[in-house]
């Protein structure tokens, strides 16, 4: 049982933008990784060149959107079809949006282990009430989604409820879940972290690849 992230950046000039000190992307790839999101796919248009050398020393794969598919639940589905390729164990991924800079390491642990004690419900973070990025989906909705392709996350997630998927909204006490980069890091209200723990001891599922992942990144440089 393992919980990929898969960012979608569909804007490369913005993925690359400085996000108080290294690339938006960059960020990203580091807090999924931090926080045991395994494998981390990045979808868009372009997967070398200066996207490519920005992350190129972590453990994250590249991969191009499916033919036909737009910016949203298209490409999460195809991201989630080169994740499950990569790792067969890959039971969930979060949907990503690349803007999502600011969150929190762990958040993604958080939306980890609630995955761990929920295996078949979405899982969506909330800051002060308001529910935010990322959502954890359970791989088992690939081909509903596949569906709605032309969907936005959001209106994916309240069909999949309207539909009756089950699903948990935690306060997890992070403004990154609610404020992109349009928001500067400096001007986040406080980070508060969840009021208690999600699911007990911390999961152990993840330990195994992201131990393998340090050591493929400590190897390369």
């Amino acid at each position: 049982m393992t919980v990929a992230a898969i960012v979608l950046a569909p804007d490369t000039d913005a993925a690359l933008a400085d996000a108080d000190g290294e690339p938006v992307i960059r960020r990203v790839a580091h807090a999924a990784w931090a926080g045991g999101a395994l494998p981390i796919v990045i979808v868009s248009g372009e997967v070398g060149g200066p996207l490519a050398n920005a992350v190129a020393d972590l453990p994250v794969a590249l991969a191009l959107p499916d033919a036909g598919t737009s910016p949203g639940i298209g490409w999460f589905v195809s991201g989630l079809g080169a994740a499950v390729a990569g790792v067969a164990e890959t039971t969930a991924a979060l949907l990503w949006p690349f803007r999502h800079a600011w969150v929190d390491p762990e958040t993604v642990t958080s939306l980890v282990e609630a995955h761990g004690v929920t295996p078949n419900a979405i899982v969506q973070p909330a800051y002060a009430g308001q529910a935010g990025f990322p959502i954890l989906v359970p791989t088992t909705l690939a081909d509903r989604l596949a569906g709605w392709s032309d969907l936005h996350g959001p209106e994916a997630v309240a069909a999949l409820i309207a539909d009756g998927v089950p699903t948990r909204v935690l306060e997890l006490g992070d403004p990154g879940i609610v404020n992109d980069i349009a928001t500067p890091r400096s001007g986040l209200p406080p980070y508060q972290g969840p009021p208690q723990p999600v699911a007990g001891p911390p999961p152990e599922w993840n330990s195994e690849l992201a131990a393998e992942a340090q050591r493929s990144g400590e190897s390369t440089r």
